[in-house]
């Protein structure tokens, strides 16, 4: 629900000829490059000035992720998590960590916001499958938050569950790739508008195509904090940047959702979502006290019937010292630091309440500096 359009999103630093790391993209970089995997937005941009509280300005949104094409409920699929830092507030995570496997879509949106949409997910999941409570068990919803208190009136609490009937129902493997969409509308990382960023690694191994997705919400870091393709771009100021907001203000936290289609079970997926602290790293993150950084991974393969018939199943899963299972830990760390690069050039400057302003980074000027450390290096 735009009353007006979010900013228009840049270049990213791929498209001017500076990739991460050495795993080639899939087709689309972004999460959705997963077969299966369905990505959806609603943001809501409305008000200008002075904090009215309950009322606006409004910067805020949610984000969907559906692990496949049918009922995540009924078809379950296997998962894994690491809490970086628990400063945060998100639901579910627990019974995840517990059983090994998702059961709902996974929701992304501000902190305030998380009970509002877990309720509207759980409405949501009733919906589709009467049985709910009444003739099989509860249903267990997952929603990541991050705060965008800086530019949005957070108490107002704008996300409804209309909202989260649109991002759930318009997801697809299309739509924005990243920047001020969904519940990235209101986020600022490392003194920049941020928000939304996504990336992709697809390769052939051995035989066995591997594709792996990353998205990122990213909203962490001080301005002299950010690096950039090894080089210390937030000390550097690109010319022409505008001076951010203060980095006192801004507060932090990360949520990484991790999807491949390679069949892994919840233990390597929880080792896989332990590497992506090495992405968030390469970008000038330190994890602060108060950064709320979760990590979701899950595997669209070998899928887990919710009223399971035989006592036992069989499944394939790929080794962990095989090579391809090696990749994928190096892949993860790749997709989340392009994830968080994407989430930066693809969203446009923002002014919030109480005037307050995220100035955008601009990939044209970054591409300058990174140029000219390739000059000195050699």
């Amino acid at each position: 629900m735009h009353d007006r359009p979010a900013p228009a999103a840049g270049l990213t630093l791929r498209e001017l000829g500076f990739p991460t790391g050495r795993l080639p993209t899939g087709p689309g970089n972004r999460l959705s490059d997963v077969p299966g995997v369905r990505v959806g937005h609603e943001s809501i941009v409305r008000g200008d000035g002075r904090l009215c509280r309950g009322e606006g300005p409004v910067r805020t949104g949610v984000t969907a992720v559906w692990p496949h094409a049918g009922d995540p409920f009924q078809e379950k699929v296997k998962a894994g998590v690491h809490v970086i830092n628990g400063f945060g507030k998100t639901a579910g995570l627990s019974q995840v960590v517990e059983l090994g496997s998702l059961e709902t879509p996974i929701l992304l949106t501000n902190t305030l916001n998380v009970g509002l949409v877990a309720d509207a997910i759980v409405e949501a999941m009733i919906r589709a499958n009467q049985e709910i409570g009444v003739t099989t068990g509860t249903v267990n919803p997952v929603v990541g938050e991050c705060s965008d208190a800086w530019l949005n009136d957070i108490q107002g609490r704008h996300v409804r569950a209309e909202h989260v009937a649109v991002a759930l129902r318009e997801a697809g493997p299309g739509g924005p790739a990243g920047g001020s969409v969904g519940a990235g509308t209101g986020m600022v990382a490392f003194g920049y508008k941020a928000g939304i960023g996504q990336a992709s690694r697809e390769w052939d191994a051995g035989g066995l195509v591997v594709r792996l997705g990353a998205l990122v919400l990213a909203n962490f870091g001080a301005r002299g904090d950010l690096v950039i393709l090894g080089v210390p771009v937030g000390r550097l100021a690109p010319p022409g940047s505008e001076v951010p907001p203060p980095a006192a203000i801004i507060g932090g936290s990360a949520i990484i959702v991790l999807a491949t289609d390679a069949p892994l079970d919840s233990r390597q997926l929880a080792r896989l979502a332990r590497r992506a602290v090495v992405g968030l790293a390469r970008t000038g993150s330190h994890v602060a006290h108060g950064s709320g950084d979760f990590v979701i991974a899950f595997s669209t393969a070998n899928r887990e019937p919710h009223r399971a018939a035989p006592p036992v199943v069989s499944e394939h899963r790929l080794l962990d010292h095989s090579p391809a299972f090696d990749q994928l830990l190096r892949g993860v760390g790749e997709a989340t630091e392009e994830a968080v690069y994407n989430a930066l050039f693809l969203a446009g400057p923002m002014t919030g309440r109480d005037g307050h302003h995220a100035p955008a980074l601009s990939a044209e000027p970054v591409g300058g500096l990174l140029a000219a450390s390739r000059r000195v290096l050699g």
